[in-house]
């Protein structure tokens, strides 16, 4: 089973920025596929001389991560160049033709100053002096400045509790390939390690003229707990260099067991640093031993209880800073609340700016007595470090009704998550787009749909009234009944033939010529005669030899009733005369009349959902997340996802999300699969589970249950399930129509009039709701809160007034979209406020 994976086709141009006249330095050009053709190089400056080139080289990697395997590859065309005279010189864009696309290179500047050192006859390479790190050869000394680590703090002067960034950065230029070191215990600090990429990247940076292999290893946030001056102290790093033995043969080595490079252990000292750590000014008597950017809100989890019943303060401390550290807030219950420990829930993570996010803290309580109570703000006093300030900030206060109970002796508390309920399942199967680009409703082919169908009725209109008017011309429908009368006759007068009466079988065929020729001329039988008989014909085109066919058929007819010989004979001779004549009338008015009608009877509709290539690597996904292995099949969805929008990779998502408790990302990606397909019941369950788990418990404005019922109507189907029902119930509407118009029963009519008129509002609402659900998926109003904790402000501005604050996974809807930093707000219970436009991410 293969798996494509399509990325974006880069070329990219390197060289050297400064080189020394009279020096050769390497040119290249790497384009990351190996699909790759008709490579041209832009015009080199004159002063850069191309010694040779170009030589081409072609890389594959592959990768496997839990049975994921991943592969890359790249072709890289090389240029030796020389320098030949100083100053600054541009090279331009080179381009390639890759994977059916023509792609341009970054042009490069390069600097040519001073003069190389001669070496005799051989031109110096600049990678001579480039300094970056190779293997060497085995006993090749380590000095101080191939290898060193370097310490740096953000802050060098603080406060006491403020965070302090602690990095250290590994600089080489000899084959690293292991390193070991671990923080000692610290007195005076609390320290915390910042997770770092298990797999390393190393960076060029120039230190002291020279370019080495950089890399951060490790970082660690640190709360200094004393004042004064605190060491941090050296910590002596164990590494482990390759060199190369070039005294073995490679071959040889091989064969033998043996091996060409050698290991070097070598150690590596990190300096100490000192900090200076300031004490906080006199703490209030209500300091929460906060240090840092925070903010506070509070919510009430009911406004009308009965005694007895139990309430929830939840109070949610954000920010940046010591939250870890900060004492409990305290909550002012009235004296006749029976008060609980609280529940303390965790969301902070570690990051370089420190510990960031926000401890939530629900308080329970149970009203004994009935009565109207006040639960005043929730304060909370911290030092901000911004500020070299003590602030006090605080919640709203707290209404709450209490009715009179029902007698119950009390409730239990408890605290604890349902465990009885779980997310439904991943969608399998394969990837429906449904991106607005890819729908049906709305696209060409919907409207070719209702052309069609419109013609098509037209046309069957044109056809049945035709039909119509022609039944109601009894003359008409005379000629057109005539020849049928006159095969009834002549059937009549073949059983008077076999029954042997002569008189009775003449009478009886002439009756069907005479009524024949009456009913087709619309001439009274009374008024015929061979004359006008044969000019009438010539009238209607019947040539000659048919009108002379049918008069001698009348003529026979009367003439062999009355000849002698055999009478049987003479009757079927002029029974087969008398069916000839008419027979051959009929075909010749039939040609007259014959018209080419052209009746629609098929239509095709186009839904044009795209294939996907895809399904095998969306099943990849499902099967990394059923193993699992989460992030990875995060990284499938997501991946899946560039090729276009689908309810059933964003749902896959946002449980993938939700297992590893990002549960802001999960609600982001359930929202987004809900907007495409809000018909979907697992969606919608899935979304109230992460919703549950979010910090916000915000009560939604009360709106009339019409309102309610519409937006529910609404979301019943999909747009396309809306487009589809439209051209169903127009189709019903055109056929009921023509039942209507054209049925010769009452009944009929009526069931044709009210069942059109039924299935036409059906056809106009089913549009009307596409249209408003294409409108939601095209505006996207609808936003998530990604930060944190985001405070609201009155108007775009940072020092204006708050207007409340909410917490990462809090839905929004943004009313004014005009302003790129900012963006006014709407929550679900009424309230509105401008927050930054960073802080959310559009559903």
């Amino acid at each position: 089973m293969i798996t494509w994976a399509v990325s974006a086709q880069t070329l990219t141009a390197n060289a050297p920025s400064q080189v020394q006249n009279g020096e050769n330095f390497r040119l290249t050009y790497t384009v990351n596929t190996s699909n790759a053709s008709d490579f041209r190089i832009g015009e080199i400056p004159e002063a850069l001389e191309i010694i040779t080139g170009p030589y081409t080289s072609e890389q594959s990697n592959f990768q496997m991560v839990n049975g994921h395997t991943s592969s890359s590859s790249s072709i890289t065309y090389t240029y030796i160049l020389c320098a030949n005279k100083n100053g600054s010189f541009t090279i331009p864009a080179a381009r390639v033709h890759a994977n059916g696309k023509t792609i341009t290179s970054n042009p490069l500047k390069v600097t040519v100053s001073g003069k190389a050192a001669g070496t005799g006859n051989a031109p110096k390479m600049h990678d001579d002096y480039d300094d970056r790190p190779q293997m060497r050869a085995a006993g090749t000394p380590i000095s101080g400045s191939d290898l060193f680590i370097k310490v740096s703090a953000n802050k060098q002067r603080v406060h006491e509790q403020e965070p302090i960034l602690l990095t250290y950065k590994v600089y080489t230029l000899v084959d690293l390939t292991q390193l070991e070191g671990k923080m000692p215990d610290l007195t005076g600090f609390h320290s915390q390690e910042v997770k770092m990429p298990q797999q390393k990247s190393f960076h060029i940076e120039c230190v002291n003229g020279r370019n080495y292999r950089c890399v951060t290893w490790s970082q660690y946030v640190m709360y200094p707990q004393m004042t004064g001056d605190l060491e941090i102290p050296s910590i002596t790093f164990n590494g482990t260099v390759i060199q190369q033995n070039r005294n073995v043969d490679p071959f040889e080595a091989f064969l033998n067991g043996g091996s060409g490079y050698v290991e070097v252990k070598r150690s590596i000292k990190a300096p100490g640093l000192k900090i200076h750590v300031d004490p906080l000014p006199k703490r209030p008597d209500n300091f929460s031993g906060g240090v840092g950017k925070f903010n506070i809100s509070g919510q009430l989890n009911k406004t009308e209880v009965k005694a007895n019943d139990p309430i929830t303060v939840r109070v949610v401390v954000g920010g940046i800073g010591n939250l870890k550290l900060i004492k409990q807030p305290v909550v002012n219950f009235p004296k006749d609340f029976d008060k609980y420990d609280p529940k303390v829930t965790d969301k902070t993570k570690l990051t370089a700016n420190g510990v960031e996010g926000n401890m939530v803290y629900d308080f329970l309580a149970v009203p004994r007595n009935q009565g109207k109570y006040t639960i005043p703000p929730v304060e909370f006093t911290y030092y901000d470090i911004s500020a070299n300030a003590y602030k006090t900030i605080k919640t709203q206060a707290f209404e709450l009704e209490v009715e009179k109970g029902d007698g119950n002796g009390g409730t239990a508390v408890d605290f604890t998550d349902e465990k009885n309920q779980d997310i439904h399942a991943i969608k399998t199967g394969k990837v429906v787009r449904q991106d607005a680009a890819s729908l049906f409703f709305g696209s060409a082919s919907y409207w070719i749909v209702l052309a069609l169908l419109l013609a098509a009725f037209i046309a069957l209109m044109i056809i049945f009234r035709r039909r119509a008017i022609e039944n109601a011309d009894i003359v008409k429908m005379r000629g057109k009944k005539a020849n049928k009368v006159a095969n009834k006759r002549l059937r009549a007068a073949h059983k008077l033939m076999v029954a042997g009466k002569q008189g009775e079988f003449y009478d009886e065929v002439l009756r069907a010529l005479w009524g024949y020729m009456g009913d087709k001329l619309n001439i009274p039988v009374s008024e015929l005669s061979h004359d006008n008989i044969a000019d009438k014909l010539a009238e209607h085109h019947v040539d000659e030899q048919t009108v002379n066919t049918f008069i001698e058929a009348l003529d026979e007819c009367e003439f062999e009733r009355y000849a002698p010989g055999d009478a049987a004979g003479n009757m079927n001779k002029t029974y087969e005369s008398a069916a000839t004549a008419i027979e051959k009338i009929e075909e010749v008015m039939k040609k007259k009349n014959t018209r080419t009608r052209g009746t629609l009877v098929l239509l095709t509709l186009l839904f044009l959902f795209p294939t996907t290539i895809q399904a095998v690597t969306k099943q990849d996904a499902d099967a990394e997340y059923s193993k699992g292995n989460y992030q990875q099949a995060i990284k499938d969805y997501e991946e899946l996802l560039k090729a276009g929008e689908s309810a059933e990779i964003y749902y896959n998502l946002g449980n993938a999300y939700y297992r590893t408790e990002n549960i802001t990302r999960a609600v982001l990606s359930y929202e987004r699969a809900l907007l495409l397909n809000p018909a979907d019941d697992d969606i919608r369950f899935n979304l109230q589970m992460a919703r549950s788990k979010t910090i916000d418990k915000i009560t939604p404005e009360s709106e009339m249950f019409f309102f309610t019922w519409y937006r529910s109507l609404v979301n019943l189907m999909t747009i396309d399930g809306w487009a589809h029902l439209a051209i169903a119930s127009i189709i019903l509407t055109l056929i009921l129509a023509l039942v209507y118009l054209f049925a010769g029963h009452l009944i009929l009519r009526k069931i044709g009039f009210y069942g059109g008129v039924l299935f036409l509002i059906i056809f106009l609402l089913s549009n009307l709701f596409a249209f408003q659900q294409k409108q939601m998926l095209m505006k996207r109003n609808g936003a998530i809160v990604t930060a944190p904790s985001v405070t609201i402000k009155k108007t775009p501005v940072a020092n204006s007034a708050d207007q409340g604050v909410i917490h990462e996974g809090t839905r929004v809807d943004i009313i004014d979209d005009t302003m790129r930093d900012w963006k006014e707000i709407h929550l679900a219970d009424g309230r509105e406020g401008w927050i930054p436009a960073t802080q959310i991410e559009k559903i």
